[in-house]
């Protein structure tokens, strides 16, 4: 089997996997999450991770886009693995830039289409918070927080231009501080 090797290939500016042999480029590009906030009468939907990483925490029902899917679909879908809900996007609420782990994460918001939601194979528990009872210090990651961040300041407007990283991290490369707040 080739192995394959990391160099700079001709007219190129960064480090690529490439074969030695014949000067394949195996590109190594971001991946896409898609997921949503989505709320009911004024309550967020929180999924408990059942799956590493950060098994146990709390996050929105998101995750990685197949191929063959639409942004939208691949948001729908992911609502219904992890919380047996099914939504109705309103629109985009924010675009995040993960440079840290290479993801895009684009962040719906959405409302239930339909009144039941139920734990997926991916979730220990989904459940609705207020506001003010959410879990703020047992959320699984930043762009989580940013994304309720933006929900609560759009909440009841319309969505206008996404949301993106925050000032301090635009480039999405810190990590959860040990107890964050809202």
């Amino acid at each position: 089997m080739i192995e394959f090797i990391r160099r700079i290939p001709e007219g190129d500016d960064r480090e690529r996997l490439t074969c030695p042999d014949c000067g394949f480029i195996a590109y190594e590009n971001p991946k896409i999450v898609v997921g949503s906030v989505v709320s009911e009468a004024g309550r967020i939907l929180l999924c408990r991770r059942a799956i590493e990483p950060r098994r146990g925490f709390w996050t929105l029902p998101a995750g990685y886009m197949e191929m063959a899917e639409t942004v939208e679909e691949a948001a729908q879908r992911e609502a219904r693995e992890e919380a047996g809900a099914e939504i109705a996007l309103e629109g985009v609420l924010a675009i995040y830039s993960i440079a840290r782990i290479g993801q895009v994460q684009v962040i719906f918001r959405a409302a239930l289409a339909r009144p039941e939601v139920a734990a997926g194979p991916e979730s220990l528990e989904v459940r609705f918070f207020d506001w003010a009872e959410i879990p703020w210090a047992e959320i699984a990651f930043p762009s989580v927080h940013w994304a309720l961040q933006a929900w609560q300041a759009r909440q009841g407007q319309p969505l206008g231009a996404p949301a993106g990283n925050p000032p301090g991290d635009s480039r999405g490369v810190h990590r959860l501080p040990a107890s964050p707040g809202p």
